[in-house]
Order: structure tokens, then C-alpha cells, then sequence
């Protein structure tokens, strides 16, 4: 840190901001530092200060403020997704966070086919938000659903479709900037101010365009990011703002951004044709593209194992999935347009070229647009999955996006697999074949001093491959730290002029400094660049943490997606599973080496209190990082060094007592009301269940006792319950037991025994242990009965599933409900149908949803059977999560997760059912509507 750095953390910068009225958040949080220090590369750069503007205008103060003496040599980095893989927005100083407030549509103009946007807006929100009007931005990115239109900029990003609808830089029009005097646009005429900074930029600009034009090859996938040819037009003008697309944040902040807008085409068809090897897929490229495709993608045997092992492939037909002794390479070549007769002639004409082509062993032709969606989730899905490969080395992306001219493709791989081969590397292929651009991702362990000077042979080895076959070395993904390879690739003069804009826009050198290009500073480069730790010891109950790779699918923006809920409602990067693992890891690597930092142990209590608990992250993230179960950890650790919250000991003592209590609940429903008040100023909560649940008819129960003496009849189904069903939701097990009999089953209720969820989620784990042994006996004689076992709350069911195996329990099987049911229509039972029922919506509990993905279809195909309509549409977390949003510090968090997803589903005229007790609650007290569990309204339907 500098001298004028360390200013940065005596609050002087801070005190500076506030003083010249910027309003956003100004934060040194350790645990927001760790999560700012990685993005979905393997380097780490600990910045000193992160701030959050709201606005154009809080950016305008920040350059203003940054203008001042004392800040001179204070470095600045905008970020936004922090989907970069290789370090573009990582750097010491200040980070500013777009993403967290400045996410806004400010404008569209359909006439004109435009629309402006700040520079934290998401790429698929755009979309979502223009999709009403029939327009959307063309450009895709396999990171859609999380990477901003700011980093799209900074980064020149493209993907799939780029051969027709070009890059980032050919879909942008305009840009606005945060200079120390002001706003500048590109759009508007310049003030007075901004003349001579210009005029210094176009003078450099123009002095190398020549050399720049004479080192980049003309290719679809030009070489962007201080683009001195389109800055500099021939017949004159200079359009200033072309420099920064692609500059990585190396000249300024943006804050405003034109985008061109097309139409949405009408028609879209999917063609997955199954190669009998990768050669022969990639090789049918050149002619594939006589057929006029939109996109040409292609998927390597590896990549394509790695998706069929995790289910991403159980949608395609039989014939186009490996079997052991015969892979499969894919190419998905998709047909865009409007007149559905030109579209049946480009697919006929495809199919005539595949026909004479090689290796060509099957085709699947999708036609629905959901559908055609499914299948492109493979090739996205597959990114991420590249890391979840075992072991401590993993495939790393550092030269994933070379692109060279499509004919030169298939010798241009040949050379770089034999390169990768004799390192003894193996590797994943996946990219965009049609502009001659794959991603390769050897695999090394960045741990290991061997396979960190491997990675620098390769870098210079493929480095000189692209100039052999005409490429480029950077091709979609931007720079970043391997910006050092700018100077030798585009050459002295025109680097020169690269130097000239930089100086010209950016004097002191601040912006991103050590990237791409600088006056004086030394250039980041791929080895000289701290790495991030990749491995924990085997193990290592925190290892997750470190098997976090940045991919970022838990930063995603959609409402309907349960992961990650804490970050949907708050757009903070430490309450985010990424977030965490990174605090986690940086805690977990100071108590290894026998230190504590208790200012990093208070941040990461309050980022880990934040975590709703779903399990979302352990689901859905494709390493399966979870966060609830290395909470557990850091709690264990934590407590046993420091005293717990009075209102933690009584939680614990509520769960574990929850047995005797049930038993005397009888007694105390007359004074409960009183009693949960007092609760809730104890424990910091408020709305806890007013009622207590009654004893269920004796006819139901089925003590532990009766359980080992009695012989149970034919279709008997044991109801599993958890201790807060078992205290409060009398209804549910009503609805539950009178659904199973009106569909001729014998439900019976066992003895509630706590799981110890809130023991295990508070680090308590010999609490925890205890309760999960006795319940595990009690199922295990219940099992032994022959009778299958249905979990009341699908929360309580996966707990048993995913929790109990990996502290060392082995459970029975405990169904779900609907997956009971499915069984045994799949085994031919029939069930009573229903006469004119009123058609249903159905809404599942958000871990159930992730845990058990085809859960909604089950309860669609339960509700066919006996002739209910139903809609099982997505939904994210409701905000409830158990007892997270009955806490008071939560409220924020818990309503705003509802408004996100559940307020509009469950605000209606229609019936509606939800599985979980949480949701219920949620629903009850955020909205009025008390909403009841499916199967009491099936039952309902059959009695009539």
C-alpha cells in the first residue's frame, strides 16, 4: 500500500466522499475485501476500500473527490459481475461496486432502436425488461444471467450468435463518463473542459491507427479495447468513446451506456447433431456455415462426459448420449429468423451437408423455444461444471478464447491439444466454432510451482500458435493479466499511441493500473500476479471454500431461481455463497497458520448470518459450495472460543426440549400467546405462531412403542414430522393424513423426535449429534416395518438427505410426499379421480425445488391423475427459511424476498398450496392469504 493509499483505511478518502455528498456505501468490511479480492479466475488482489454509488452523480463525485492532491496515486477499479476470468476487475485501492445500486433501465426508444442502461444492469434483465417491446441486445454470454452490461463494455464480450450479431463494441452507441469536472457524453457535444483531454487522445489515436490497422487480423472477432481504427474513421471525426470498449476500466468510469436494440425473431430452431469425435465435429464447421446458421457451438468427449454424469443430458434422446466404449462430441447449430419457410430451407440445406459429412451419427431437431432454452443450458451449465472435476488439479481458464480463421481451426486445435498432451495435461473443449473461437481449460493445479510455470509455457506456447494461424490471443473474455502480451502481439508504434490515450485520459495512471497498457508502471502479467490459494488438505471440512472458482451462478439476478436468496434481496457480494467461500477461506487460512483477526471473525459472523440456511448453494452451484454446512464449521470453531447469545442458548434449549414441550402443549395452548411474546423479546424475534398445534386424533399416532408391537396393515404410510410442524401446523398434518386416506392410504403418525436442525446450523454439534441418534433408531425401526416413510416438510426431508449422511447417519429413506405418490402410480396404482376441480397453483418450498428439481413435475403429474389442473410455475426463496425471517435484524431481507417472487403467485383469486410450513407462515403474515398444503386441497377435491 502507498503512502496516499493508507489514507484509504484512516477514513480520510471516506470522510472526503461523504463531505462531497456522495450517498452510496463506503465499506472496508474484511469480509467484503476477501469477496472483492477474486472473480472467476485464479488470482487474488485484496483491494483497501470498496464504495457502492447509487447514481451518475455519485460517480462524478468520486472523480472529483479522487482529483484532489492527496488522492493522486489512489488506484480505482470499477467492477461489475466480477465474471472476468482472468483478473480484469482485481486491483488494490478503490473498488467501485456497480453492480449493488446501479442497475437501472433508464430509457428505451423503440422507433429508434435503442435503449440506455447504467452499467450494473444485468445482460438478461435487459432482455427480460425489453421483451414487452419485441427488442432485446443481441450479444450472449454463457454468465447471462449475472454479468453486467459495464463488464460486457470493459470486456468486448460476446458468444454464441456473434458471427451474425457481432460483439459488444458492434451493439453499443454511445457512452457517458465520470471525469473530475463532470459528466461527459459521447452523445452530447463536449464542453470546453473536455476539449484538450480530447484532443490529446485523438492526437495519439491517429498517429498509430496505421500500425494498430497493419498488426490486427480482419476477423469477425476483431481485436478490441483502445480500438484506434473505429475511434479514428476515415472521413474524419473522432468518436472518443470507441476507446473504451474493451479498455477493461483502464481509462475512466462509465456510467451510462446506448445499446442498439434488434427485434426479437419470430422463429429459432435447434439442431444437436452427436459427432462420432471431436475432430470430425469441429471439422464440419466450414461447411456447415454454407447453410447460413445463426450459431455453431461444439462441445469436446470431455466436457460432454462431465454434463451427462451431473443430468444436464437427460433431456436428449438416448441415441445422442455416450454409452461406455462409444463417446460423443456435440454441435448445436441454431437457425434464427422471421420467415419460417426461409428457416426450413437453411435446416433442409444443413441437413444435406451433415448428411455427407463424417462421423455425423445422429440429429435431434428442437422446435420449441423452452426446450431449445433446456438444451443451450448444457453448453452454459458445462462452464461451471468444468470445476467440479476431483482431485487438486481442475481446469483453469488462461488461454480459453484464442480465435483464429474457422478454415485454420481444426489444425490450429491439432496443434494446441499435441501442445497440451505433452505437457501431460488433460483438458475440456467447448466454444464457438463458427468465429473460429474455443475455449480450452487444461487442467493444473495452481498450488503446484510445476504446474505454475506450465502455465506460463502454454501462455507463450498458444501465444504464438494464434500468430502462426492468423488469430487473435484474446477473443471474447478480454485481457486482464494477460494484457502483457499486448506490447510484443500489436508492436512498438502502435503501442505507443495505446500509451498516448492512456496518458491523455488517464494521467496519474489510476484507473486499473497494471493493465493492458500504463506510462511507467509495471504491466500485471500471468505469473507475476498473486494466485488465490486452489486447495484445501483433503478433507478439510472447509474444502468447498477453496473449490470455489468465481463461475458466480449463485450471483444470479432472476427472481424465479431460489440461489442465492440473501444476495437477490441485497446485491452484496458477501451475501453471496462466493462471498462467503472467499471470507471463509481467508479465516480458515489465518487459524490454520495459529492466528485469529478478530475483526475478520466479526465480519464473517455477520455475512454468515445473513445465509438463510436453503441449501440452494449446495444444489445449485456446480462445485456445491455450502455455505450452511461450513457455517457449521466456523460456529463449531467460533464457540468454542467464545460465549453464545442468550438468544442462541435458548433457541438450542427450545429444540432440544421440543419433545417434552409437545407432550405438555395441551396444558400451555390457554397461556402460549403470552408465553411467545416473552419468547420473542428474549430471542429478538416477532411473529412467531400464535396457536399451538393439538394433539392428532389417537387414531393417527403411532407411538415408539406401538411402532415395535404392532403388526401395520397393507397401505400404511408412516408421517415423519419435525419438531415445528409437530408444535404448530396441526393443519398441515391433517391435510396431509386426510389426502393419503382419501387416496386409500393408512397414514400414521410417529413420535416427533427434533432433527437438531437449529443445532447444527448454530455450530452445536454435539447437541446436534445427540438428537440425530435418536431419530435415527426411531426411523430405522420404522423402516423395518416394511411401511414407507413420508417427511411432512420437504426442509426436514432434505436435511435427512443431505445433512445427515455427511456428519456420518445413515437414515432410511424418508420420501417427499409427491415423490411417494409418483411411485406408486409408476407401480399401477389408481387413484379416485376428481369431478370439475378448481384448477390449482401450486408453489414449492425453495430447497425442495433445487434438491429435488423435478419436484414440480411430479406434483403436476399427481394433480393429471385424479383430474386436477395445476401450474407449479418457479419461484426463488420466500424470505422465511425456518426461523431467519422471524428474527427481527432479518426483516429487510425476509419481505423483500417475498415482493421478489412469491407476492404476485400468491396474491390471487385462484386456489393456492405451498408444501412448506415456512412458506405458509410467510404467506400468512406478508400477504393475508392463508394458504394450505396440496394435499389438503386434493383431498378436498376427491370428497366432493
Amino acid at each position: 500500500m502507498t503512502q496516499h493509499d493508507k489514507s484509504l483505511s484512516q477514513d480520510t478518502l471516506p470522510q472526503a466522499l461523504r463531505r462531497a455528498g456522495f450517498a452510496g456505501e463506503i465499506e472496508n468490511d474484511t469480509a467484503l475485501l476477501s469477496a472483492m479480492s477474486t472473480d472467476n479466475s485464479i488470482y487474488q488482489i485484496r483491494p483497501d476500500i470498496v464504495v457502492a454509488p447509487h447514481d451518475s452523480a455519485d460517480c462524478a463525485v468520486i472523480a472529483s473527490v479522487l482529483s484532489q492532491p492527496q488522492f493522486a496515486s489512489v488506484a480505482v477499479t470499477p467492477r461489475g459481475g466480477g465474471t472476468g476470468t482472468n483478473g480484469q476487475s482485481l486491483n488494490r485501492g478503490l473498488i467501485i461496486d456497480t453492480r449493488r445500486h446501479m442497475h437501472r433501465l433508464l430509457d428505451v426508444n423503440v422507433e429508434e432502436g435503442w435503449a440506455e442502461v447504467e452499467p450494473g444492469l444485468v445482460l438478461d434483465d435487459l432482455n427480460e425488461q425489453l421483451r414487452p417491446s419485441g427488442l432485446f441486445f443481441a450479444p450472449e454470454t454463457s454468465t447471462s444471467t449475472r454479468c453486467t452490461i459495464g463488464g460486457m463494455v470493459s470486456t468486448d464480450a460476446s458468444g454464441k450468435g456473434s458471427r451474425v450479431y457481432g460483439k459488444t463494441s458492434d451493439n453499443i452507441l454511445a457512452l457517458q463518463i465520470a471525469r473530475p469536472e463532470g459528466l461527459l457524453s459521447s452523445n452530447e457535444k463536449p464542453p470546453e473542459w473536455a476539449a484538450p483531454m480530447l484532443h490529446r487522445a485523438e492526437q495519439a489515436a491517429r498517429g498509430g491507427r496505421d500500425a494498430f490497422m497493419a498488426n490486427t487480423p480482419r476477423l469477425n472477432r476483431r481485436f478490441t479495447g483502445y480500438d484506434l481504427e473505429r475511434a479514428c474513421p476515415p472521413g474524419g471525426g473522432f468518436e472518443w468513446w470507441r476507446l473504451f470498449l474493451g479498455a477493461e476500466g483502464t481509462l475512466g468510469l462509465i456510467t451510462r451506456i446506448r445499446v442498439k436494440l434488434r427485434r426479437i425473431e419470430s422463429e429459432k430452431q435447434l439442431l444437436v447433431v452427436g459427432f462420432d469425435g471431436f475432430r470430425n465435429a469441429l471439422s464440419s464447421t466450414n461447411p456447415l456455415l454454407a447453410a447460413e446458421p445463426t450459431a455453431i457451438e461444439v462441445m469436446n468427449e470431455t466436457v460432454q462426459k462431465i454434463a451427462s454424469d451431473s443430468g444436464l443430458l437427460d433431456g436428449l434422446p438416448a441415441a445422442l448420449r455416450a454409452v461406455p466404449g462409444r463417446e460423443i462430441a456435440y454441435t448445436f447449430i441454431e437457425f434464427n429468423g422471421n420467415d419460417p419457410a426461409a428457416i426450413a430451407a437453411r435446416i433442409a440445406h444443413c441437413r444435406e451437408i451433415l448428411a455427407e459429412l463424417p462421423g455425423a451419427d445422429e440429429i435431434y431437431q428442437a422446435r420449441d423455444r423452452s426446450e431449445i432454452q433446456r438444451l443451450w443450458a448444457i453448453r452454459s451449465g458445462s462452464v461451471g461444471l468444468l470445476g467440479k472435476v476431483d482431485g487438486p488439479a481442475r481446469p483453469v481458464a488462461f488461454v480459453e478464447d484464442c480465435v483464429v480463421p474457422p478454415e485454420n481451426l481444426p489444425a490450429f486445435v491439432d496443434d494446441f491439444r499435441a501442445l497440451l498432451t505433452s505437457n501431460g495435461l488433460s483438458f475440456g473443449i467447448y466454444g464457438h466454432a463458427d468465429v473460429g473461437c474455443l475455449h480450452f481449460r487444461p487442467t493444473l493445479n495452481i498450488d503446484s510451482e510445476d504446474d505454475r510455470d506450465r502455465l506460463v509455457a502454454i501462455s507463450d506456447a498458444v501465444f504464438d500458435l494464434t500468430r502462426k494461424y492468423g488469430g487473435i490471443f484474446w477473443g471474447e473474455h478480454g485481457k486482464g493479466v494477460r494484457g502483457a502480451y499486448l506490447r510484443p502481439w500489436i508492436g512498438e508504434e502502435a503501442y505507443s499511441a495505446l500509451q498516448g490515450v492512456k496518458q491523455a485520459f488517464d494521467p496519474e495512471g489510476r484507473f486499473n493500473p497494471g493493465k493492458l497498457t500504463g506510462n511507467g508502471e509495471a504491466i500485471m502479467g500471468i505469473a507475476t500476479t498473486p494466485f488465490r490459494q486452489f486447495n484445501a488438505p483433503e478433507g478439510d471440512p472447509l474444502e468447498r471454500a477453496f473449490r470455489c472458482n468465481g463461475n458466480a451462478q449463485c450471483l444470479s439476478y432472476a427472481h424465479s431461481t431460489p440461489m442465492c436468496p440473501s444476495f437477490k434481496a441485497t446485491s452484496d457480494l458477501r451475501q453471496s455463497p462466493k462471498g462467503r467461500a472467499d471470507a471463509l477461506r481467508e479465516w480458515h487460512s489465518l487459524r490454520a497458520a495459529g492466528h485469529t483477526d478478530d475483526q475478520l471473525e466479526a465480519d464473517l459472523l455477520d455475512t454468515l448470518d445473513g445465509c438463510l440456511g436453503c441449501k440452494a448453494c449446495e444444489s445449485s452451484c456446480p462445485v456445491q459450495v455450502d455455505i450452511p454446512t461450513m457455517r457449521t464449521t466456523f460456529y463449531e470453531d467460533y464457540f468454542s472460543r467464545h460465549t453464545r447469545p442468550f438468544a442462541d442458548r435458548l433457541t438450542l434449549l427450545a429444540e432440544r426440549m421440543s419433545r417434552q414441550f409437545k407432550a405438555v402443549s395441551p396444558f400451555v395452548s390457554p397461556v402460549w400467546p403470552l408465553l411467545a411474546g416473552i419468547g420473542q423479546r428474549l430471542t429478538g424475534t416477532q411473529d412467531l405462531p400464535r396457536r399451538l398445534a393439538g394433539q392428532a386424533a389417537p387414531s393417527l399416532r403411532l407411538s415408539d412403542k406401538d411402532l415395535a408391537s404392532t403388526s401395520l396393515p397393507d397401505d400404511t404410510v408412516l408421517l415423519v414430522q419435525d419438531w415445528f410442524t409437530a408444535l404448530f401446523d396441526a393443519q398441515a398434518i391433517k391435510d396431509i393424513a386426510e389426502g393419503l386416506r382419501a387416496l386409500g392410504y393408512r397414514p400414521r403418525l410417529l413420535e416427533m423426535r427434533p432433527a437438531g436442525k437449529a443445532a447444527l446450523t448454530m455450530g452445536d454439534r454435539k447437541g446436534f449429534e445427540k438428537m440425530a441418534q435418536a431419530l435415527s433408531q426411531q426411523l430405522s425401526r420404522a423402516a423395518e416395518t416394511g411401511a414407507p416413510l413420508v417427511g411432512l416438510d420437504p426442509a426436514f426431508v432434505m436435511m435427512l438427505r443431505q445433512d445427515y449422511p455427511k456428519a456420518g447417519f445413515a437414515v432410511p429413506e424418508v420420501l417427499l410426499v409427491q415423490e411417494f405418490l409418483v411411485q406408486e402410480i409408476e407401480a399401477g396404482k389408481t387413484f379416485p379421480s376428481v369431478r370439475g376441480g378448481t384448477p390449482l397453483r401450486l408453489l414449492s418450498h425453495c430447497t425442495e425445488a433445487t434438491s429435488v428439481q423435478k419436484s414440480g413435475a411430479m406434483w403436476t403429474r399427481i394433480c393429471q391423475t385424479i383430474g386436477i389442473e395445476a401450474e407449479t410455475p418457479a419461484t426463488g426463496c420466500c424470505g422465511m427459511a425456518g426461523l431467519f425471517g422471524h428474527q427481527s435484524r432479518h426483516q429487510g431481507v425476509s419481505r423483500a424476498l417475498f415482493d421478489l417472487s412469491w407476492r404476485t403467485q400468491v396474491e390471487t383469486d385462484q386456489p393456492v398450496a405451498a408444501t412448506g410450513f415456512s412458506c405458509r407462515c410467510q404467506a400468512s403474515r406478508f400477504s393475508g392469504h392463508n394458504l394450505r398444503h396440496p394435499m389438503g386441497l386434493i383431498a378436498e377435491g376427491l370428497r366432493q
